[in-house]
């Protein structure tokens, strides 16, 4: 079972080397990889289970982490090229955890309840995706990539809690550098 692990974590290692596609759309000429979107989604799943009041921040957090985990092995397809291509992120994503004992079991929990939309940890979880999406969108229209706009405004579109509803309309006119200003150290 061991080397099976071992395969497991560099397997990972694809989410790493994969860009999310869609940017690619609009010019963007070297998008965050499917990683570093993981990274964050989980990230802000956390703090958007703690402002709703979920029990369990930490399982939601969780879910977010591995939400995209099948990617390792379909790739992130953007929403044009999933009009034409039928992807079986289940069967990817069993086949990645089926020789991983008890735990791969538990991932594919996880990656059912964030597919399933049932819970309430899975839909803050996937607005805390989302949410990242349109924060990624906000950075790039910040950038001049225009056409950024759009995945703003459809992931506004989905976002189904309060506070991630109150982030997104927030995130409108936030400027993505304002976090810094200030913090530079004067000679």
């Amino acid at each position: 079972m061991l080397t099976a692990i071992l395969n497991f974590f560099f397997e990972l290692r694809q989410l790493r080397e994969a860009p999310r596609s869609g940017w690619q759309i609009i010019g963007v000429p070297d998008p965050e990889s499917v990683a570093e979107h993981s990274a964050r989604v989980a990230q802000i799943a956390y703090v958007l289970a703690h402002l709703e009041a979920h029990s369990h921040p930490e399982h939601v957090a969780v879910i977010a982490l591995f939400h995209d985990l099948a990617e390792c092995r379909v790739s992130d397809l953007h929403k044009i090229a999933q009009r034409y291509v039928e992807v079986d992120e289940r069967r990817a994503l069993l086949d990645m955890t089926k020789e991983l004992g008890e735990f791969g079991g538990s991932i594919r929990e996880l990656w059912e309840e964030y597919d399933a939309r049932e819970t309430t940890a899975s839909f803050i979880a996937k607005d805390a995706d989302l949410l990242e999406v349109a924060l990624t969108a906000r950075e790039y229209m910040s950038l001049g990539f225009t056409g950024a706009e759009d995945w703003y405004k459809n992931a506004g579109r989905g976002i189904t809690t309060e506070h991630g509803k109150r982030l997104w309309t927030e995130l409108r006119d936030a400027d993505p550098n304002h976090w810094w200003k200030g913090l530079k150290k004067l000679s």
